[in-house]
């Protein structure tokens, strides 16, 4: 999938060999540097030929009106995107006044490379001029997570072979509003076609010159944001160090800062230039402070000293990755891969200090900057097993929402809250309702992943300060949006008595899946808020049982009624889960299996994404999937179906899941993994691998997919090291692919560092210092204690079944009604079609 010519192996490294202008989206998401705060794509320093010159502070962002076709009450009035930062990275180098520009340059030697290990991004050139001089040019970025704030780059610049005059251009460029270096606009790039993936486009001007200024060799800009309010501002200085004569002039003006050093470079003498740069953003408070607050950073780095801020980045990646390294023994290719996968989650949410993790993480544009549920399903947990406090932070972006969902909730007539389905602000920004605001399952998300944290860490003390506030909340709206079904027609809200027999149902939602729109009883939906009344109900328990006064102020706080957690816990146990005797699967909802079939195998490949090519309108009135629904259900509430029923839910609705979405595969990958298909889990697995690094959706140049980097672990943890969390235990059911010889992973859980090795005879779980862990393998159960290693004999790696599902497994088969189902491939046709007709119809004779 990789050209390993260009992008060799290297189990500790991202490496490129040689430039391709052709392919720089990809490279500058590939090589982007953050820390979960600030992100700077892989641009070269040159600042020239970039597809997105992007610097991205998480939360950052614009708001403007959503202008819909046609308004309704309750539609998202209030659209927000990210915004492009003032970009530092531009450090140009001119020999003899001529410029380096890859794209011309006789480049002789080229290696960009990301280390994983110390978080640098590294490229080293030799550049042979027009007029011949051999220059070695070496450049340096790194984005501290140490210093949340704080970038700081260096270029090396030697000429090998003669005396030369050498000029080193620094810049601060407001790129946001169209300015480059040349002055002017750039021009309007080509139409595309529609991708609702890509970020909104503002035309006014979105940064308003506050404070600029140069002091000697320092340079600060900074704004405010024109509708959002916001501010930034950027202040970088700079160092250089040389042997040889040189000389700086500076350029100041509200939209762009130049330091330049002209230096009379002697043969073989080098020059070397570091950038110290810091941002800071507010909601709030002006520019100026802002501006002295990078002030101060810069001078703290000037001050320590730059090489230790290099150590110290060393230091913090080796705590992480001692934390969070998965190591697949055997495999350098696959084993770079997911180092580099871990490193995307580190570069997204580290810093976010209280902020969401974006789906992008700050690598690109992509989804306008926004938080979805990707955070809570495919990030939290990986965040949870290794380093907690950054889970917690996520959570309590949630928790910091809950005014607006509490607002949101109202506007669509219910209870509690309701969390909006992409944001950044706490409001609701999606403006396609049908694939946006019915998405109710974000609230059980939410909810889930705060269990989630709190079986992995015991944090009772953030559960009953914070987090009950989300579970009550989020248990609310089910308990309003959802109705009692009566075995005698009537149709009852949660609160009133109700018979035996009786069911609980939602109607009116969007699944996981959003293919498939506004249905009820969506499987997904149903299942994770039956969850998420069972969570509520039981928290709310314990803390009355645990500590009475918390409980109290809790109490008075969300005016908890009393009979509210009895009345989710009847709720949850009525909920009506749908389920097909005739095809023995439980249907995505209420009537999707009356649909007919879309025929995947038959659907040419340049359709694909559907979302691309076909109306939503056709799109629905088929069995096709966007992405997991119902095989989701089945892992993250798994301990609620049987292996038979997963088997049978894997096979029908694996060859109806077409993968247009990125959180597919991982998905897959663990079903496929735990039922049986065992090539096609790992064949899944290395679809959500290479993703980005393959550029497998044609899309990466947008960012990083950082959900689907988050599921990379959970299929390695969960699909292949079979570990489960099922009620807050802790158990493991290896499925260790065939070619590889071990997997070995840590696991942080209730305040102990295990770490897991399995190879195919045993699974090995060692403790460091912490309390004794209890664990299940194969549901028998162990304790291990601190510096223990407990070893336990493996049989097998579970049971395995050839090929992949097909359509045709289905060919035949009915629905409860008696009729066939059948498979399709949409298509325009002025012919009507008739099933089982008289001879004389088909002849077209008059009837």
């Amino acid at each position: 999938m990789i050209n390993r010519d260009r992008f060799p192996v290297d189990p500790w490294r991202l490496v490129e060999s040689s430039f391709d202008l052709d392919s720089s989206g990809v490279t500058e998401t590939l090589f982007a540097t953050g820390n979960g705060y600030l992100g700077l794509r892989g641009n070269h320093p040159e600042g020239r030929h970039g597809h997105e010159y992007g610097t991205f502070v998480n939360g950052f962002h614009e708001t403007f009106p959503i202008r819909h076709a046609e308004q309704a009450y309750g539609f998202a009035e209030v659209g927000q995107t990210i915004i492009n930062a003032p970009d530092a990275k531009v450090m140009r180098v001119y020999v003899d006044d001529e410029p380096l520009s890859l794209d011309l340059a006789d480049v002789r030697e080229y290696e960009r490379s990301l280390d994983m290990r110390d978080g640098v991004l590294r490229r080293n050139i030799r550049w042979t001029t027009p007029s011949g001089k051999d220059v070695r040019i070496d450049f340096e970025r790194m984005v501290s997570f140490e210093e949340k704030h704080l970038v700081i780059m260096s270029v090396d610049v030697t000429v090998l072979n003669a005396d030369a005059p050498v000029t080193v251009s620094c810049q601060l460029l407001n790129r946001q509003d169209g300015e480059d270096v040349y002055g002017g606009t750039p021009k309007a790039p080509k139409k595309a076609g529609f991708d609702p993936r890509k970020a909104e486009r503002i035309s006014e001007r979105v940064l308003q010159p506050q404070e600029y200024w140069q002091d000697g060799e320092r340079s600060a800009l900074s704004y405010r944001v024109s509708e959002s309010g916001m501010t930034i501002a950027v202040v970088a200085d700079h160092v250089i160090e040389t042997e040889n004569e040189f000389s700086a002039r500076r350029l100041i003006e509200s939209d762009i800062a130049k330091n330049v050093f002209r230096v009379r470079a002697k043969a073989g003498v080098p020059v070397r230039v570091t950038k110290i740069v810091s941002y800071h953003t507010s909601r709030g408070v002006p520019a100026r402070e802002l501006v002295d607050r990078c002030r101060r950073s810069v001078d703290r780095v000037l001050s320590e000293g730059i090489e230790p801020q290099f150590a110290r980045q060393r230091a913090w990646l080796d705590g992480f990755w001692h934390r969070s390294d998965v190591q697949i023994g055997g495999d350098d290719e696959l084993q770079q891969a997911t180092r580099w996968c871990l490193f995307q989650l580190a570069q997204a949410a580290a810093r976010a200090d209280g902020q969401g993790v974006p789906a992008k993480g700050v690598t690109g544009s992509g989804y306008s900057g926004h938080y979805f549920w990707d955070t809570e399903i495919y990030v939290l947990p990986f965040l949870a097993y290794t380093t907690p406090v950054w889970a917690r932070n996520a959570l309590r972006m949630r928790y910091l929402m809950l005014p607006a969902a509490r607002r949101r909730a109202y506007q669509l007539n219910e209870a509690g809250a309701l969390f909006p389905w992409r944001t950044i602000s706490g409001e609701e920004a999606s403006a396609y309702y049908a694939a946006g605001t019915a998405q109710y399952h974000i609230n059980a998300d939410v909810s889930f992943a705060l269990a989630k944290y709190v079986r992995a860490t015991g944090d009772e003390d953030f559960l009953h300060r914070e987090g009950v506030d989300i579970a009550v909340e989020t248990a609310r709206l089910w308990a309003t949006l959802g109705f009692w079904r009566s075995s005698t027609g009537e149709n009852r809200r949660i609160g009133e008595a109700r018979s035996e027999g009786d069911t609980f149902h939602i109607h009116g939602v969007t699944g996981p899946d959003e293919y498939t729109t506004v249905v009820n009883d969506n499987l997904f939906t149903n299942v994770m808020a039956r969850f998420n009344l069972r969570f509520a109900a039981r928290t709310i328990r314990e803390m009355a049982e645990v500590d009475g006064e918390v409980y109290r102020r809790m109490v008075d706080r969300l005016d908890l009624g009393e009979d509210e957690p009895a009345a989710w816990d009847r709720a949850a146990e009525a909920m009506h889960i749908p389920f097909s005797p005739s095809l023995g699967i439980h249907p995505q909802d209420q009537v999707f299996l009356e649909r007919e079939i879309w025929d995947l195998e038959n659907t040419p490949a340049d359709k694909h994404p559907l979302l691309l090519h076909y109306h939503p309108l056709v799109i629905y009135r088929y069995q096709v999937l966007k992405q997991a629904d119902v095989v989701l259900a089945l892992f993250l509430q798994g301990n609620h179906f049987t292996p038979e029923e997963k088997l049978a839910d894997f096979e029908y609705y694996d060859a109806l899941t077409t993968g247009d979405s990125t959180l597919s595969a991982v998905v897959q990958a663990i079903l496929a993994a735990e039922v049986g298909y065992q090539d096609l889990a790992l064949e899944y697995f290395r679809e959500s691998l290479f993703v980005d690094l393959a550029d497998l959706h044609n899309n990466a140049s947008d960012g990083v997919h950082v959900a689907s980097a988050g599921g990379v672990w959970t299929a390695l943890v969960s699909g292949f090291g079979g570990m489960r969390d099922h009620f807050g235990e802790l158990s493991f059911d290896p499925r260790l692919p065939e070619a590889w010889p071990s997997l070995t992973f840590p696991l942080h859980w209730g305040g102990t560092r295990l770490e897991v090795s399995i190879t195919r005879d045993e699974i090995a779980v060692a403790a460091d210092d912490g309390p004794p862990v209890s664990f299940s393998v194969r549901g028998t159960g162990y304790v291990v204690g601190a510096g223990e290693t407990v070893r336990v004999a493996l049989d097998d790696q579970g049971p395995v079944i050839e090929g992949k599902p097909s359509l045709g497994d289905f060919a035949n088969q009915r629905r409860e009604d008696g009729s066939l189902l059948s498979a399709s491939v949409p298509t325009v046709t002025t012919s009507m079609p008739v099933i089982g007709a008289p001879a004389d119809i088909e002849r077209g004779a008059d009837a």
